[in-house]
């Protein structure tokens, strides 16, 4: 889920999308004599290790060259890079977790540490120059893994308690950055690395907020009835693109806001918003239908790269899309028959990470990938 954000739930919509899945086309690891051709392949490129697999990007993927596999089991999503393009943190339920913990690696797999304290996590980013990591957990609620939402609410998003925390990237000086005790999570760092762009229910409904790194000086950005999430910085701080869903009448008001009572909200329906970074300006920019999910930036600023599944959005098959700031220009960047979604550009734009079902060694798996990137 910034990436989601808010999708610490990536496992409820996967999960539940699953049935409506048609077969994948998704490409396997390489095994046998394929996989001693890539091994062989990447030995004289220099770029041999247990961490690596290489996946040949799909028929129409134009932007995208090769890609490199960086986990293998379980699901794995919200890979964000440091400052210094050389680490992501991601959350996964790896090694048979129920609930998504916080991880650090080097962007080639490699130096794998768990940083969480337990609970659930989600949406961890870099900051202090890569000094510290901070994330929305739920351990202080809970030290065990919040419960599911219940069966007769269908398909529905958890808005399990978590406060935004931060500790080193060894995961030690657990500190505590939020106290509001409800859902509040997704943050983002500011390019500057003053503030912090984030997602809370503690005023009553699901608005979107800015904070010093510090936890200080919260200032309100929106305002609407309904949910605001998913809150990302334009590359020069001045912009912040976000995903909604606004109730259009009252008896779909009612509706979320009873779902929104009982801690869950329903995210079928989401389109893209910008506003500037004090909230000011804030407008539409997709009208695509289905879920539009998980904004980020282009490293020029000039467009927003996203997942949609509104191509067909009763199936499980989301794809990145690039997208003006004026909703003009709609391109689509993969066209796997699965699950890609939490794009973002390393720092030197040079590369994309993202999570997906390709690659996938048993059928629900997601992991993360990185390519490199061809404007």
């Amino acid at each position: 889920m910034h990436s989601n954000h808010f999708f610490s739930a990536r496992t409820a919509l996967v999960g539940a999308l699953a049935a409506l899945a048609a077969c994948s086309s998704a490409p396997r690891p390489a095994t046998g004599t394929a996989a001693a051709t890539v091994q062989a392949a990447m030995a004289a490129a220099g770029t041999t290790g247990p961490s690596t697999t290489w996946l040949v990007a799909d028929s129409g993927e134009r932007h995208i060259g090769r890609i490199r596999q960086l986990t293998f089991g379980g699901e794995n999503a919200e890979a964000y890079f440091s400052r210094d393009g050389q680490w992501l943190t991601f959350q996964s339920t790896r090694d048979g977790r129920t609930c998504d913990q916080q991880y650090v690696m080097r962007v080639d797999g490699s130096a794998l540490r768990k940083i969480s304290p337990g609970g659930k996590t989600t949406c961890g980013y870099f900051y202090d120059g890569d000094r510290r990591i901070f994330f929305g957990s739920t351990h202080a609620a809970d030290s065990a893994c919040p419960p599911r939402p219940p069966a007769d609410a269908g398909y529905v998003w958890p808005l399990d308690k978590y406060d935004i925390w931060s500790v080193k990237p060894d995961g030690s000086d657990l500190k505590r950055l939020t106290n509001y005790g409800v859902y509040t999570a997704e943050g983002v760092l500011s390019p500057d690395g003053r503030q912090i762009v984030f997602t809370s229910v503690k005023d009553g409904d699901l608005d979107i907020y800015t904070m010093n790194v510090d936890g200080t000086n919260v200032k309100r950005l929106t305002n609407t009835p309904g949910y605001d999430g998913g809150p990302w910085w334009s590359p020069d701080g001045t912009k912040i693109v976000y995903r909604a869903h606004h109730p259009s009448d009252s008896a779909s008001l009612a509706r979320y806001r009873s779902l929104l009572a009982r801690g869950m909200i329903r995210p079928s329906e989401v389109e893209l918003y910008v506003m500037n970074a004090d909230g000011s300006d804030n407008r539409q920019i997709t009208t695509l239908g289905g879920a539009n999910f998980g904004p980020s930036w282009t490293p020029d600023g000039k467009r927003i790269i996203f997942s949609s599944n509104h191509a067909n959005p009763r199936s499980r098959n989301f794809d990145l899309y690039l997208v003006n700031l004026d909703g003009t220009g709609l391109e689509r960047v993969t066209t796997n028959a699965d699950f890609d979604g939490f794009p973002m550009f390393s720092p030197d734009g040079k590369s994309l990470v993202w999570a997906s079902n390709r690659g996938q060694a048993k059928f629900g798996e997601t992991n993360l990938m990185m390519a490199e990137w061809k404007p």
